[in-house]
């Protein structure tokens, strides 16, 4: 078997595989990680490094070499210092050596030792079998319709409408008896005269009476002030919520949406709020802010059981 498949083996259980006069193998464990580049989900994993100025043989390979090859241990360092030779030839000759599962070693112009790990080899057993997966990104649907704004509305006051009052004329009335004393002046005979003045005179009096009446009827309305019931706004006036732990039952890009989203949970019986943006500048609403961890947890188990199961906590603490 060839050394690179021992150090290999050894990655597996420990974080530190010294070759001795060579250098060591360091390995550190990384969570899993999302790559936002690529929608990319990284398990978790070691990630390998080397450090040439661990040089001084700990025994550790050389052991493992004496029980997979039921060898010495004298043998089992003259292994390493055969291989060791062999690589450090090759790279002075500017060839890039290859540790197989492991990654590539070169010198730069400057004669340093350089080290490129590879990647197809997770040496994190408790990861076994996890690999990267892509992840679809999210669409959210935007709602483009608009929502009404409430506005306080200043009082109302009615004032009684004035009528202007129909001047109606009545000299019209006085023009026809004129131009029928003219007529029956210049056809009728003196006698018929003085009759013809008082029965004039009679319908104008008459006329002024009818006149009179329809003027009183015309211009009769009721002047006094029309009483109007008062208009009572009843404003609720939301009391403020405090506590660092706020359940978020969805983020928005455009705040309308927020407002509806708080509209549909309190019509749901839930005290939704927002928060305010994240980093992303997107606006959170939450389905309630809580003082207390345990009462947090407890309600977002009930949240995510009967309401939303995308339901989260976020720990923060608001101004």
């Amino acid at each position: 078997m060839a050394l690179t498949n021992y150090i290999s083996d050894l990655l597996y259980r420990y974080e530190c595989v010294l070759v001795p006069e060579f250098g060591a193998f360091l390995t550190q464990k990384h969570s899993a990680v999302m790559d936002v580049t690529t929608n990319v989900f990284l398990p978790p994993r070691k990630v390998i490094s080397f450090n040439e100025q661990l040089k001084q043989n700990d025994g550790l390979l050389a052991n493992h070499i004496v029980g997979a090859d039921q060898c010495s241990y004298t043998e089992a360092v003259e292994k390493i210092t055969d291989y060791v030779t062999s690589i450090k030839g090759k790279l002075v000759a500017g060839e890039t050596v290859l540790f197989e599962k492991i990654g590539h070693f070169s010198l730069n112009n400057e004669g340093k030792l350089q080290f490129a790990p590879l990647e197809e080899v997770n040496y994190l057993t408790t990861a076994f079998g996890l690999q990267s997966t892509y992840k679809s990104p999210v669409l959210r649907e935007v709602y483009k319709e608009e929502v009404a704004v409430l506005e306080e509305k200043a009082p109302i006051a009615f004032i009684p409408e004035t009528r202007v009052k129909a001047k109606r004329s009545y000299l019209k009335y006085a023009a026809v008896a004129v131009v029928a004393l003219g007529l029956s002046g210049v056809l009728g005979s003196q006698v018929y005269t003085d009759q013809m003045e008082g029965v004039a005179s009679h319908n104008d009096l008459k006329t002024l009476e009818i006149e009179k009446s329809a003027y009183q009827r015309a211009s009769f309305f009721d002047v006094s002030p029309i009483e109007v019931p008062e208009v009572i706004f009843n404003i609720s006036v939301e009391k403020k919520q405090v506590g660092s732990y706020h359940i978020i039952a969805g983020a928005f890009r455009f705040e309308e949406n927020a407002d509806k989203k708080i509209e549909q949970l309190q019509k749901a019986g839930f005290s939704a709020r927002k928060i305010g943006q994240n980093k992303y500048g997107l606006h959170q609403v939450v389905y309630a802010s809580i003082v207390d961890k345990s009462e947090a947890l407890t309600t977002l188990r009930a949240i995510k059981k009967s309401h939303n199961s995308g339901a989260w906590l976020l720990v923060k603490k608001m101004d």
